[in-house]
């Protein structure tokens, strides 16, 4: 079976990558794009290196324009998916890359985002460890997804099986993400000009302030055997590559928890996942060695003099950060094999 496929925001960063993506899935056929200000323009126009989907134009982002297809992307906006999904009541699966449907908490939400709070969908990341489970369990024959906050996911990924080993505490994190501009989105904005960016490093949303905060405080939560208390102090830095997040996360270690209780949370949660990957120990990853794959890597050091836990982390942001885990997810809840039109293998050099 064939499944149709609608894209809204087709010309973004993000739609792009799910096209790109969905372009070579052997299960779908993409029908329609659609975008705001460039509807009626060619999608190769502002999507180049897309050549096998040259034929394809925007249209207007509209609810009559999405439906009647199986599936339908949302890469729009935050906050502006939730004015379309309850019109698209008849589509199959909608998949929303944006933060609409995210959050379980509307007090998290109307602190860090603000306007209509909308309902929780099924959480696109389907290796990340809730209890003694994993979230793939709620992906199975979903009909809402998700996409997670690219940030968000990376760093949950990080600490989520220390979480649910209970070898770490989640009330004193700290972590420090170098992250590409590609993750604001493709619209103009000055302090993303290459001119502005390239050569220095910028630090922003500092101090509390960054909306993929209660995205992780939720994800870490519900990792947590028990209820308490998570507190992250979470600082990312601008650096001038356009893909990638290399996140150092740090947590305090449990006392009496030994070196190898601590590794084997780790080993025993990621040991069968095909796209997040454990480095060998003393091992650290680069952003470079994910480029354009859906693959997570993670190294780990236990910092004994700080009696902390140190994970670094390097993802693409717009595959496995956004696009690779939205299509992970449509897989799984289609039924297809969870690894269809994805790859591991990144680019290089």
């Amino acid at each position: 079976m064939t499944f149709s496929v609608a894209v809204s925001g087709a010309s973004g960063y993000a739609g792009g990558e799910i096209l790109r993506l969905l372009a070579s899935h052997p299960d779908v056929e993409i029908r329609t794009v659609t975008a705001h200000s460039n509807a009626g323009q060619p999608l190769i126009d502002h999507q180049p290196h897309l050549r096998s989907l040259a034929h394809l134009t925007l249209q207007d982002t509209t609810p009559e324009v999405l439906a009647g297809h199986d599936i339908v992307f949302l890469a729009l906006p935050h906050g502006q998916s939730a004015q379309y999904t309850d019109m698209l009541s008849d589509v199959p699966l909608v998949i929303d890359a944006g933060a609409d449907h995210r959050l379980t908490d509307s007090a998290a939400w109307d602190a860090f985002y603000g306007g209509a709070f909308s309902e929780p969908w099924a959480y696109g990341v389907p290796e990340l460890v809730v209890a003694s489970e994993k979230q793939r369990g709620a992906l199975v024959g979903a009909r809402r997804i998700a996409a997670p906050g690219c940030n968000a996911s990376t760093v949950s990924l990080s600490l989520a099986p220390g979480v649910a080993a209970g070898v770490i505490d989640p009330g004193d994190i700290v972590t420090v993400l170098a992250v590409g501009p590609s993750g604001a989105g493709k619209s103009l904005k000055t302090n993303l000009l290459a001119s502005e960016i390239l050569g220095t490093a910028n630090p922003y949303a500092v101090g509390g302030t960054h909306r993929h905060i209660p995205e992780i405080r939720q994800a870490l939560a519900a990792a947590a055997p028990a209820p308490g208390d998570i507190r992250i102090s979470f600082t990312p830095v601008l650096v001038p590559m356009s893909r990638g997040i290399l996140a150092t996360s740090t947590a305090p270690i449990v006392p009496g928890v030994t070196d190898a209780q601590i590794r084997d949370a780790w080993e025993s949660a990621y040991a069968d996942e095909p796209f997040v990957h454990l480095l060998p120990e003393g091992s650290f990853p680069r952003t470079a060695d994910v480029l354009g794959a859906n693959t997570a890597l993670l190294g780990l050091a236990i910092d004994r003099s700080a009696g902390r836990v140190v994970v670094v982390a390097a993802v693409d942001n717009l595959v496995k950060g956004t696009a690779g885990a939205a299509i992970q997810s449509m897989n799984i809840a289609l039924g297809l094999p969870e690894t269809t039109g994805l790859s591991v293998n990144g680019v290089a050099p």
